[in-house]
């Protein structure tokens, strides 16, 4: 009972860092996926491929290849001291996930009928009253489930920082492998990575009905 106990702490530490870059990550990815949506949806131009160059880079790299190229690149190649552990995950996530996120949000704002701009111009309305008062909540909606489907991936990615040695459930767990030759705290783990799960598909699913008078 007492080994349970101390795993469960343990595994607990760990998991708490393991929300950490979650919740970091999220909250920061999602206003400069915004930003990059913009300028990937420039009418100027050299500003609009930049951006599509840019999240075609990040999306057709590994998230794993990017947390070692933000760890050690600084290092390596400027000679520059080198990015901290943590600080590294994060502004590999961040800028990973802002680019999955940006396309997300291109997609749904360009999935809103021409006409409903047009409608909105003929009654007199600006463009930012018709971009929040009619197409906001509709793209909302229509990005409620792959922004979902993201949220929950960006849980099971955070296993991908102890390549760098940050120690989040994962790397916790399977240090009882090594060191005491358990390997039921792996196991364990994955119980905290389906209880995290399972809430935020229930808070989705929650949003999703909320946002369902919206027929679109």
């Amino acid at each position: 009972m007492s080994l349970f106990l101390s795993v469960t702490g343990r595994l607990l530490e760990g998991f708490g860092l393991t929300c950490w870059i979650f919740l970091i990550t999220l909250v920061c990815s999602i206003p400069l996926g915004l930003i990059i949506t913009f300028g990937s949806m420039s009418k100027f131009k050299p500003l609009r491929w930049l951006m599509r160059t840019f999240v075609w880079i990040i999306r057709g790299t590994p998230l794993l290849l990017q947390v070692i190229i933000v760890f050690y690149g600084p290092g390596l190649m400027f000679g520059m001291n080198g990015v901290g552990r943590m600080p590294a995950v994060l502004v590999a996530f961040i800028i990973n996930y802002s680019a999955y996120f940006s396309e997300i949000f291109r997609g749904g704002i360009e999935s809103i009928p021409k006409g409903q701009y047009e409608a909105g111009q003929v009654l007199g309305m600006t463009k930012r009253q018709i971009f929040f008062k009619v197409v906001l909540l509709q793209v909302v909606k229509r990005i409620v489930t792959p922004m979902g489907n993201e949220i929950i991936t960006l849980v099971k990615d955070t296993s991908l920082a102890r390549i760098i040695a940050v120690k989040e459930i994962i790397m916790v767990a399977q240090e009882y492998i090594s060191a005491k030759a358990l390997i039921w705290p792996l196991f364990y783990s994955g119980a905290f990575y389906l209880v995290f799960c399972g809430v935020l598909t229930i808070l989705l699913n929650f949003a999703e009905r909320k946002l369902s008078y919206f027929k679109v």
